[in-house]
């Protein structure tokens, strides 16, 4: 009895603090995303993402409670994957989930036992093979898009991470159509919500969730960063230290993506891939 009252309790705060306490800061930009990006359509069936971490759980609540205005009629499906998670985190999520009250459907795969002898870019194809998997099940289960976590400073630190490591300009799209999966699109509807703004309403809730949803949890949450995060982390530190000077930073690297003058690059690659050169044309 003490258990389902604590659930009770637990899913109605959450769900007030999204209504009241948070709205401005989370529900807000969830809703503007969804129709900036034109990222729900009538009759869809989406597959909500949920990895364990405190972003997906927010992104659950967040489409319940937008699901409770049905203005768009459409469907949902919390899909949880299991990759090779130990005990006590795969326990983890599925409390949580039974906790705020997110009527889970969870399914096995072996991906970290296939990734972790790969020694280079395992964290790629990791996420890679985890994206085919939740396109294949969302498919199976008559979805036609899945939605994932990624907020506001994933983009950023995206752009910049590009940049500095790949040599590239490019950002992580509001929604993209698969290339493998016929019919299904991915869908980011956390897109404008700021990290710390999803850390305050954990905290307010005094939840507790997975730090990273990979093969190396164990180790994140030991402190010990792979290659990728190192490098994550670095980003972020460096867009913290920008920002600490002008407050602008943050806003004019996500503009940066929106404002792309092709008259002023050296080069460019079209749709298909096809590089172009100012000189082209010159």
């Amino acid at each position: 009895m003490k258990e389902e009252i604590k659930v009770i309790d637990t899913a109605k705060r959450a769900e007030e603090s999204i209504r009241k306490k948070f709205h401005t800061k989370l529900f807000t930009p969830f809703a503007k995303a969804i129709v900036e990006y034109g990222l729900i359509e009538p009759n869809d069936k989406i597959a909500v993402c949920v990895s364990g971490g405190k972003d997906s759980f927010l992104m659950a609540k967040l489409f319940q409670e937008i699901k409770r205005h049905n203005k768009i009629p459409f469907e949902l499906v919390f899909l949880v994957m299991n990759p090779g998670y130990n005990k006590e985190n795969g326990e983890l999520i599925e409390r949580n989930a039974k906790l705020l009250n997110i009527p889970v459907t969870v399914f096995k795969t072996d991906i970290f036992d296939s990734v972790f002898n790969i020694e280079k870019s395992p964290c790629y194809i990791c996420a890679r093979m985890r994206r085919g998997h939740l396109y294949s099940k969302a498919k199976e289960l008559g979805c036609n898009k899945i939605a994932l976590g990624h907020h506001y400073d994933d983009v950023i630190e995206t752009i910049l991470m590009g940049m500095l490591y790949g040599g590239q300009v490019q950002t992580m799209m509001p929604k993209l159509k698969s290339v493998n999966f016929e019919g299904m699109e991915l869908i980011r509807p956390m897109y404008l919500i700021r990290e710390e703004n999803i850390k305050a309403w954990r905290d307010y809730n005094n939840l507790h969730f997975l730090q990273c949803a990979c093969k190396f949890t164990e180790a994140c949450a030991a402190g010990t960063p792979t290659d990728t995060t190192s490098k994550r982390q670095k980003v972020k530190e460096l867009i913290r230290s920008l920002a600490s000077e002008d407050p602008e930073i943050e806003q004019n690297i996500f503009k940066s993506v929106e404002n792309v003058s092709l008259k002023t690059v050296i080069a460019y690659k079209d749709k298909d891939g096809v590089k172009h050169r100012f000189t082209d044309e010159y």
